[in-house]
């Protein structure tokens, strides 16, 4: 039976999606730090863990109970595929300069879990306000839908980041 690898950080919360962002970013940790130290060993292991870790969210989304809708476990599925093409020919080669593909998908990924958390996060304060709150009269008197969902912040017009960006409705095909 192998050890139980030793990790020099630990997630800081119980929230399954903080606990994925950080086993993410962890695996592109040490995917890079294999690669700038050239060590064979090491990126193997790295590799390894990668794909153990996407095996795992694999596994996940064929559960009877997986709470996610069929497009973003097809998304995932796709992805994974991809996780696992790429981990496969790295784990032959050992090749320290391919390695940017897995971990630009390991921090991508990391990067949405972490954003999406924030925004619930970010709603739920607003939620708990606003019932404290007298609820605000929009134009002409008129009040929020009761139930209504807070739009996301969007950045002032004239940056670059002033067009909204609708991720549920992005498809991932390999």
């Amino acid at each position: 039976m192998k050890p139980t690898p030793t990790y020099a950080n630990k997630p800081t919360s119980d929230n399954p999606r903080d606990v994925e962002a950080w086993a993410l970013a962890e695996a592109a940790r040490r995917l890079i730090s294999a690669g700038h130290a050239r060590d064979a060993e090491a990126l193997q292991a790295a590799l390894q863990l990668n794909q153990r870790l996407w095996t795992i969210f694999q596994a996940a989304i064929t559960e009877e109970d997986c709470g996610h809708p069929p497009e973003v476990r097809t998304n995932i599925a796709a992805l994974s595929l991809l996780v696992d093409r790429e981990t496969t020919a790295r784990l032959i080669d050992l090749d320290f300069d391919k390695l940017e593909t897995l971990v630009s998908v390991n921090r991508a990924v990391a990067s949405g879990l972490t954003a999406q958390g924030e925004f619930i996060a970010q709603q739920a304060a607003q939620q708990a306000a606003a019932s404290q709150a007298p609820a605000p009269q929009g134009p002409a008197g008129l009040r929020p839908a009761a139930g209504a969902m807070p739009r996301p912040p969007m950045a002032p017009a004239g940056t670059p980041d002033s067009a909204p960006v609708n991720r549920e409705s992005l498809r991932i095909s390999i």
